[in-house]
């Protein structure tokens, strides 16, 4: 539409001039040399137009002459570089695929149409790991690792593949290596860490996620709550080891970390106790409920208790129930220690609030016990008993990333490997 607009605007200009031309009528004379030429006005304007025209042409044409290579190899750069990048593109969808043979041919035309390796690399040495040519692979690997562009991206994949093979040493010398290429990136900072980790080597481990922590590679809480994880490991070490105060400190450490976190507390809370601060694993442990009340945690709350006498047990968990009323492993615990202290009527009392609410194996193998004791082997004790084989398990701790069931918790499934993936499950069979 607008190309039209001008092209009638043109032809208009044109038709005025003529026009104005025809109106007012006239003669041109150019006199060069002993040469004279006369002619028609509009004559004249005609052979001006057409002069302007003939220069306009040939300032095109000479300007087409004189950039036509560049411009050509200019378009033929181009023309390279888009079917590189859609060979490129190809290979990658299919390598995702899984289709070796495509995303071979796919590297190989990118290659030879970008001509840059570290465009290019990564899909051949992912191509040759699908077709199972694993020398190939290693080799293109190998180039990565000296060009500054792709070493981060073939150092990510070599530390996976020594993890899978359990080469640790290689695996650390990657994990490093990333971690100095890329300081504040997460996954070098954690893949160290757990490394270090799985051999045990808890606080060389915790200063990694520290130093991460640090340049902000990783999350605040999240770190602080792997941190714990390896700090509580450190501790036990600690406290095995004859050292009660690095034990103390790296407990409290933790504890002050992740407060909620339920080894952390409990450990925080025995050690305490051994060192006669009673206070003040109460204090530790009255925290730590309030924000996830466990088993392992009403264990601890009897057995950091100053007084270890059944009555006063007795009293000391009657306390923990006023912290949350209701909640069953308070009950239960209570439970547990009217038990000690031989007070039938209140454990089956607390022992049937717990059924309410979590009927598991634990709840029918105490009621079980307390009718034994009441009444003897007959029909209730049975029926206890038998109600315990078909109840649902108890809860354990499970490693979430294998499905490994702990009796406790630790820092590194034995199992599997995985750090600080061992949690507390709902209710269920086990």
């Amino acid at each position: 539409m607008r190309k039209s607009l001008i092209f009638f605007l043109k032809i208009g200009i044109l038709v005025a001039a003529a026009v104005w031309l025809a109106q007012r009528p006239g003669r041109v004379t150019i006199e060069w040399l002993d040469h004279v030429a006369e002619m028609p006005v509009g004559i004249a304007a005609i052979l001006v137009l057409l002069a302007a025209w003939i220069a306009a042409t040939l300032g095109r044409a000479w300007r087409i002459l004189r950039n036509g290579p560049g411009a050509l190899g200019r378009r033929r750069h181009a023309s390279r570089r888009e079917g590189g990048f859609r060979a490129l593109a190809q290979g990658w969808v299919a390598a995702t695929a899984g289709d070796a043979d495509i995303a071979t041919r796919s590297a190989k035309a990118a290659e030879k149409l970008l001509r840059e390796p570290s465009l290019t690399l990564p899909l051949s040495a992912r191509a040759a790991e699908l077709r199972g040519d694993e020398s190939a692979a290693a080799g293109y690997y190998k180039v990565m690792l000296d060009k500054p562009a792709t070493e981060l991206a073939a150092r990510r994949v070599l530390l996976t593949q020594a993890q899978d093979r359990g080469d640790r040493a290689a695996a650390l010398e990657h994990a490093r290596r990333a971690l100095e290429l890329r300081p504040k990136a997460d996954w070098p900072a954690k893949a160290l860490a757990d490394l270090e980790a799985g051999g045990g080597n808890w606080l060389e481990a915790d200063a990694t996620l520290a130093k991460a922590q640090k340049v902000k590679a990783l999350p605040k809480a999240d770190a602080g709550h792997r941190r714990a994880a390896l700090l509580i490991e450190e501790a036990r070490q600690a406290h095995a080891s004859g050292r009660p105060d690095s034990a103390l400190q790296a407990a409290q450490a933790a504890f002050d970390m992740d407060p909620g976190r339920v080894p952390a507390a409990s450990l925080l809370a025995r050690l305490l106790a051994k060192a006669g601060k009673h206070a003040k694993a109460t204090k530790v442990l009255e925290q730590a409920w309030r924000l996830s009340p466990h088993p392992d945690l009403a264990r601890a709350w009897g057995d950091s208790a100053a007084d270890q006498n059944p009555l006063s047990l007795v009293k000391r968990y009657e306390a923990l129930l006023a912290l949350k009323p209701g909640q069953a492993d308070a009950h239960f615990a209570l439970a547990e220690a009217a038990i000690a202290a031989k007070l039938w009527g209140v454990a089956r009392s607390h022992l049937e609030k717990v059924r309410e609410q979590a009927p598991t194996t634990r709840v029918y193998r105490r009621l079980a016990d307390v009718a034994r004791v009441e009444k003897g082997e007959g029909p209730e004790t049975q029926a206890f008993q038998n109600q315990a084989l078909s109840a649902a398990a108890d809860p354990r701790w499970r490693c979430s990333s294998c499905g490994t069931s702990h009796s406790d918790w630790h820092a590194v499934c034995d199992e599997c490997g995985s750090v600080d993936t061992i949690t507390w499950p709902k209710l269920g069979r086990a």
